[in-house]
């Protein structure tokens, strides 16, 4: 009985994207990364997991980052372009709600059918090619990452407006991001948080969407230590553009910047 309670545990701990370890096996060194994660930080993560495959530390980060604008007065929507089970834009209205704060338009990008397919330049940091996996899963094989990001509209909307947030200030845009944008552009940017990996999509969204980000505001890389495609894309950008930012490391993947 001892046994199948625990595993049952083990089990529920996992589901919820942790991992249940004996009392003083992690090392401290591991152990110090998250000593600045207030309960409430702890709270939230655990509120998200199932919806998200963002990390903790990129968890935190997007809650600082809403604060921030928050606190500074910051002008314009929270914006996000890939969503997949949209944990993530939920921790940023958690926040807002948890702020006191209904009047910020929160935009949701995606095409809620899964991911299209990847270019020769989307490319793994390690470097394997994006198309072999995409090819897999057309094949009817293990799909990995493009099965899973296949989440219905509904099921995204369902999960976002039970947060509690206004509905009427959360747009959900449908299509690639190459289809929908500039028509469907949400005018000045507090916060632009950019997760569709690849680089087509991941240019078009810094030609387009950080332009429109105001001064002061933040912008969120999900993948740019991950893809290469998605980091060239950036890096062309800034260079062809002069802009001048410094992108700080979340994590191996996550990067964060404060536009000038």
């Amino acid at each position: 009985m001892r046994n199948l309670l625990k595993a049952a545990i083990k089990r529920a701990v996992g589901a919820a994207g942790f991992e249940l370890v004996r009392r003083g096996s992690v090392p401290d060194d591991l152990r110090r990364l998250r000593s600045d994660f207030s309960p409430e930080d702890f709270r939230l993560i655990e509120e998200v997991a199932l919806y998200t495959q963002t990390g903790p530390e990129r968890i935190v980060a997007l809650a600082r980052s809403v604060e921030y604008v928050v606190g500074n007065g910051i002008p314009g929507a929270v914006v996000e372009c890939g969503v997949w089970r949209g944990g993530s834009m939920m921790a940023a209205a958690k926040t807002l709600l948890r702020l006191g704060v209904q009047d910020r338009e929160l935009y949701l990008f995606d095409t809620f059918e899964g991911m299209p397919p990847p270019m020769a330049r989307d490319v793994s940091h390690w470097g394997e090619p994006a198309s072999e996996a995409y090819a897999r899963f057309r094949g009817g094989g293990a799909g990995g990452i493009f099965e899973a990001n296949a989440v219905p509209l509904e099921e995204v909307k369902a999960a976002v407006l039970g947060v509690g947030y206004d509905p009427s200030r959360i747009h959900f845009i449908r299509g690639k991001v190459e289809d929908t944008l500039p028509a469907a552009s949400p005018g000045p940017i507090a916060l632009l948080r950019l997760d569709t990996d690849w680089y087509e999509s991941t240019k078009h969204e810094m030609e387009h969407l950080f332009p429109l980000l105001s001064r002061g505001g933040v912008l969120i890389l999900d993948d740019y230590g991950e893809w290469q495609g998605a980091r060239t894309a950036v890096d062309e950008y800034i260079a062809r553009n002069a802009v001048k930012i410094l992108l700080n490391r979340i994590d191996h993947t996550g990067r964060i910047a404060v536009k000038l």
